[in-house]
């Protein structure tokens, strides 16, 4: 057995350091560019009704109401299906028709932080990159007012 050579180094360096160059870096001062109005949270069958509804918008803000329903939906039904179909064939076809309003949801609820729809990508480097966006999905809008509130509270 050898040592770690330098592409094992360049392979960690790639996993690791490039998502958390991105993950670390401050959102943009300022007002929201992507919207004025944050998202307003949802009951789980507005919130489903909603991700039906914008299927290819990329555009907007989603709250995280509005975002972790259709998630949680999304996850039973390819459990329950993975269940009723052993061979996964239902489950990849109810992946796929539901990969594009995914991928919009996602981006809609980066906007909510501030931050453009491009960094989901950073899920391609797990598992820096899907914790990372994990912890961004799950935290409160980015405004200038809200964010004066928050800070309010914590002096």
């Amino acid at each position: 057995m050898g040592g770690v050579s330098i592409w094992h180094w360049i392979v960690v360096l790639l996993v690791v350091a490039l998502p958390l160059a991105f993950l670390l870096r401050k959102a943009p001062p300022g007002p929201n560019r992507f919207g004025a109005a944050p998202g307003r949270p949802q009951d789980f069958p507005a919130a489903i009704a909603s991700f039906f509804r914008n299927y290819a918008t990329f555009s907007g803000r989603a709250s995280r109401s509005e975002f972790w329903w259709p998630v949680l939906m999304l996850v039973g039904v390819s459990v329950i299906l993975g269940v009723i179909d052993r061979s996964g064939v239902l489950e990849m076809l109810w992946s796929l028709a539901v990969l594009l309003p995914g991928l919009a949801l996602s981006a809609r609820r980066l906007h909510d932080l501030n931050r453009s729809g491009w960094l989901q990508l950073l899920s391609l480097f797990a598992p820096v990159g899907v914790i990372g966006l994990i912890v961004w999905y799950a935290t409160p809008p980015r405004d200038t007012s809200v964010a004066s509130d928050v800070e309010a509270v914590f002096r």
